[in-house]
């Protein structure tokens, strides 16, 4: 009996240890140094290079990367960064983050080929802060984010972003430093480049946010109405700068698509009684026209708020519509700029989920291409380099995904080849079991984020990096700066 026991006791610790050993050391492997470089972490993924070898040369370091200093600024702007209380226009305040004393922060407003000049001052916020230009090609220098491109600003210091805005069209700026709750919480602004010749039409910016649960257009609580004569054309700028995807319709006219991640299409036509998909970080310009009668027009950004064009005799809103356009039809196609057939490098971006440990902490967690961060490639390219990727989402959820530095134009979707107007995007909407394949033009040297645009699922590992080789960072992820890896 004795010996029996004794058997039985030795089995159970054994069967103890086959579990909680191997747990102790998923613990061990997954912990995070105190310290890193993202140029160190996961594998090198060169793609698959179909003619050439790596192109060699001198070695750059990203904080060469700037616009030219000796130019002057067109566009000189201080935004003041605090962490208070936010007053919507509703009156109704809520514990968050503020640029000059207001979220969302000063819409920036520039016109192609200015040099923008944005000196950011952390007056209060106690983890640090940065700017990220969301949609702009800026140089690799001034990307903004924390850990890759500078340091986090910390209380009492400042830093200065320089950078040409050479595309017109539809940006925004936000905090990339602890961005899942600094961008929900406020630090996030307009940034809309105009064209040298701007069309005679009304322009309105509208910037759909969720401040703990509100739903606000431009911080406001209510709609958003715009006075507008009968027969005005009116481009209204959608930004979407919450986690996930947001519907966007019209009620009481037909419209165009003018423009998807600030670049306009191709022979946009008209449609009625459809709602286009504006992704997290997306941005979609409707062009719509004030009945020539008098009225009003609405455009309804997710269905519970809108921008209200025209006069007193409004419009009331509507259900969301049983159609969504689908832009890989939408409008007529034009010349690319280069050749996608042909690609210099070729790479896999699959996403999926598994149980494991991040930084010691247990949980369902994203995967890249099979891997958990931080082992995770690190996609190399060389400038110059037509490259082509195929985006695939297992994960069960959808991901809205954002390449920093590049536009994108989307080549197919689940095998269906593209026939409309060149989809370019910075921001793509990938649903669960669709796949996509996309192509850019290798022409702005850095070392880029790609990563999901829902926030959280950047902290939890969806967030892989884009390098050009040659080109290396002094910064790193932890460090005394305390950068945040997202």
């Amino acid at each position: 009996m004795v010996l029996a026991r004794r058997v039985r006791l030795v089995v159970a610790c054994a069967a103890t240890l086959a579990v909680v050993v191997p747990l102790g050391w998923l613990w061990q492997a997954s912990r995070l140094p105190p310290a890193y470089s993202v140029m160190d972490m996961g594998y090198a993924d060169g793609g698959r290079q179909h003619h050439g070898d790596h192109r060699s040369g001198a070695t750059r370091d990203i904080t060469s990367l700037v616009a030219d200093p000796a130019r002057r600024p067109d566009v000189a702007v201080t935004l003041v960064a605090r962490k208070q209380r936010v007053r919507l226009a509703s009156g109704r305040e809520v514990d968050g983050y503020t640029f000059n004393g207001r979220s969302p922060g000063p819409q920036i407003t520039a016109v192609a080929g200015q040099l923008v000049q944005v000196r950011l001052v952390n007056e209060s916020v106690p983890d640090g802060v940065t700017l990220h230009w969301h949609g702009v090609d800026v140089p690799g220098g001034e990307d903004g984010v924390a850990g890759v491109t500078q340091d986090a600003v910390r209380i009492g210091r400042d830093f200065v972003y320089r950078f040409v805005v050479r595309r017109a069209g539809t940006f925004w700026y936000h905090s990339h430093q602890l961005s899942h709750e600094q961008v929900a919480g406020g630090l996030f602004g307009a940034l809309v480049v105009r064209p040298a010749r701007p069309p005679a039409a009304l322009d309105v910016v509208a910037l759909a946010h969720l401040y703990h649960g509100v739903r606000t257009l431009n911080g406001s609580e209510t709609d958003v109405t715009v006075p507008a004569p009968p027969g005005t054309t009116a481009r209204v700028r959608v930004i979407n700068t919450d986690n996930g995807p947001t519907p966007v319709w019209v009620t009481g006219a037909a419209w165009r698509l003018a423009a998807v991640d600030g670049t306009d299409l191709h022979g946009p036509t008209a449609v009625e009684r459809t709602a286009v998909l504006v992704t997290a970080g997306g941005r979609a310009d409707l062009e719509v026209t004030v009945p020539p009668g008098g009225g009003s027009v609405r455009v309804q950004i997710g269905g519970p708020l809108s921008v209200v064009l025209g006069g007193s005799a409004g419009v009331p809103p509507s259900a969301r519509p049983a159609a969504t356009l689908d832009l890989l039809t939408y409008g007529t196609p034009a010349p690319l700029g280069f050749d996608p057939a042909h690609p210099d490098r070729a790479f896999r971006y699959e996403m999926g989920r598994r149980p494991g440990f991040l930084d010691g902490v247990p949980g369902l967690y994203w995967t890249v291409n099979g891997h958990m961060y931080p082992d995770v490639p690190m996609f190399t390219v060389a400038d110059g380099d037509v490259v082509r990727m195929t985006i695939v989402n297992d994960s069960g959820e959808v991901h809205p995904m954002h390449l920093h530095g590049h536009r994108a134009v989307v080549l197919a979707r689940d095998g269906v080849p593209a026939t409309g107007s060149p989809w370019w995007v910075d921001s793509l909407n990938v649903e669960d079991g669709e796949s996509y394949d996309i192509a850019f033009l290798a022409d702005n040297p850095g070392i880029w984020v790609d990563h999901c645009h829902n926030l959280p699922h950047a902290r939890e590992g969806l967030l892989v990096h884009l390098m050009y080789e040659n080109v290396t960072t002094p910064f790193l992820i932890g460090g005394p700066a305390d950068n945040s890896r997202e």
